[in-house]
């Protein structure tokens, strides 16, 4: 039975791995267009200016709303990126079935 078992997850474990490297290894890069270079850009100038500002005078609710502002645009910059990305609970699931296999 543990044979049967471990095989299955095997196969699984197989079959999945088979994916994303294909899907890593494919030569469709996305080309930008001028005005996501200028966004992505923009993107970038704004982050540059938030690193370099002094926030030891800033209120709570400033940082707060800085931190806020950085997650949104690097939504937004991941967006036009693209990529192949593998969350936190897929790699623990790998994790367990390698241990678990070996």
């Amino acid at each position: 039975m543990k044979k049967l078992i471990y095989s299955f997850a095997l196969i699984f474990m197989l079959g999945i791995s088979m994916n994303t490297v294909s899907a890593a290894t494919t030569k469709d890069k996305v080309e930008m267009t001028m005005e996501q270079k200028a966004q992505l850009e923009k993107i970038t100038n704004r982050v540059e200016e938030i690193k370099a500002m002094d926030k030891s005078n800033m209120s709570k609710a400033e940082r707060k709303e800085l931190r806020k502002e950085l997650r949104e645009m690097k939504k937004e910059a991941r967006a036009m990126g693209g990529g192949v990305y593998l969350s936190v609970g897929a790699i623990i699931i790998i994790i367990l079935l390698l241990i678990l296999i070996l």
